[in-house]
């Protein structure tokens, strides 16, 4: 056991000992067998490249190069080093290289926590996406739970988020995708007038609204309704925007529908004096993978849809 430290804490003194300049100096001289080529070509004098010469004899022990003439002739020693320095050296300048993405090649897995509206609006034409220019990228989608997000993106666990920005937390870096804008909507079945509607009739008609985080009778309009002083007549709340036409086919009420999502054969737009302001939809994700390249290109993707 003492034997074996002994020769480990002689190998690591001696990587104390090498540098990469040095290693270059062995790489070159094994390629050109001449100190002046080799000076020329690293920008050295000579006498630079003797000296590093002597500290390498001295590291491995052993002349490497002898002279014959005005040709240094590499030694078994050096010979039996040249592939894995030149490896080494490879991989040093692979490490430098800027990452060069190719989606077609990428292989990996990405998860993406979104809203019932963004895998509705803007993830099938990100899966269309992906599987023609991405074929190796494996997807998962969940649910958007605003209450864990954030311990769930801090621990690696999802990569992006597609939400509205209230329910992204501060500390996450984020980007805006696009603006939507809520229309009113109602069942095609029900005989409304064809007239503009009032704000005041909006607030009276029984209303249906979509509340993902919070389980209550409260919609995202409500302050806009009160500061025009109405008060909505909601009487339903559904998790998901994806029952709203179903559920408005079959019954009485009107709901504010994303834009996106229409048209619908089961609804028509109704038409307003006003509709209330448009909302932003962003992705978000953990600053530590702003540099990502699979990060970088999937936002670029849902930009453009």
């Amino acid at each position: 056991m003492k034997q074996h430290f002994i020769v480990l804490d002689t190998i690591m003194n001696g990587i104390n000992r090498l540098d990469i300049k040095q290693l270059r100096v062995l790489n070159a001289l094994l390629d050109l067998k001449s100190l002046s080529q080799v000076a020329r070509k690293m920008g050295l004098t000579q006498q630079a490249i003797s000296e590093q010469l002597r500290k390498l004899r001295d590291l491995f022990d052993d002349r490497l190069f002898i002279r014959q003439g005005n040709s240094m002739v590499p030694t078994p020693k050096a010979l039996s080093m040249q592939q894995p320095i030149s490896h080494i050296l490879k991989q040093l300048e692979m490490l430098l290289e800027p990452d060069v993405f190719t989606p077609q090649t990428y292989k990996g897995v990405f998860t993406i926590s979104a809203t019932d509206y963004a895998t509705q609006a803007l993830l099938p034409q990100l899966f269309n996406i992906t599987r023609r220019e991405a074929p190796g990228l494996k997807l998962i989608v969940r649910d958007f739970a605003s209450d864990n997000v954030n311990q769930l993106i801090t621990a690696g666990e999802l990569d992006l988020l597609i939400s509205f920005p209230e329910f992204i937390p501060d500390n996450l870096a984020y980007v805006t995708l696009l603006e939507e804008q809520h229309l009113c909507v109602t069942g095609c079945g029900n005989k409304l007038t064809n007239e503009p509607l009032t704000l005041a009739q909006i607030a009276a008609y029984p209303q249906l609204v979509v509340s993902p985080s919070r389980a209550n009778l409260r919609g995202s309009h409500d302050q806009w309704f009160a500061a025009k002083g109405l008060k909505r007549n909601i009487v339903m709340s559904v998790p998901s925007f994806s029952a709203v036409p179903n559920i408005l086919h079959t019954t009485d009420m009107i709901a504010f529908y994303p834009a996106r999502l229409l048209p619908n054969n089961k609804v028509q737009e109704l038409t307003v004096e006003a509709l209330p302001p448009p909302f932003k939809v962003i992705a978000a994700w953990h600053p530590r993978t702003s540099e990502s390249p699979i990060h970088r290109w999937i936002l670029e993707q849902l930009k453009v849809i």
